[in-house]
């Protein structure tokens, strides 16, 4: 086995243009590392078993909780606990790193139509 490829953001980035969709470019210990551009709004949704990191890399996001919003920057990231309902959105566009247990889905056990059935791989 080989030393590992490098993962060059960026260049991932600038491969798609579409909002909400993730595609996966690594894993480690069971989790997929997922990038995705943020724009609009995404629908309320949990996941019932597993914590969910988001990782600002361009941008701002907010996240709406039940008893707020919490708003992360460039540079910045929260995990939002499991069992958490959590609604993400975007004012402008944001390129965001997510941490998720590999296969989970991207609206948790609340499928909608913003669900994408198989992420694709970059």
């Amino acid at each position: 086995m080989g030393a590992p490829s490098v993962i060059n953001l960026g260049e991932k980035f600038g491969s798609f243009a579409d909002h909400w969709n993730p595609r996966i470019v690594g894993g480690y210990n069971g989790n997929e590392l997922r990038l995705a551009k943020l724009q609009g709004d995404f629908t309320w949704h949990s996941h019932a078993d597993t914590d969910e990191l988001f990782l600002v890399v361009k941008g701002e996001i907010g996240i709406e909780f039940r008893d707020g919003v919490r708003r992360i920057g460039a540079g910045e990231m929260i995990v939002v606990p499991r069992g958490t309902e959590h609604r993400p959105f975007a004012e402008q566009e944001a390129e965001v790193l997510l941490i998720d247990r590999e296969g989970e889905p991207n609206t948790g056990v609340a499928p909608s139509h913003m669900t994408r059935e198989k992420l694709e791989t970059l």
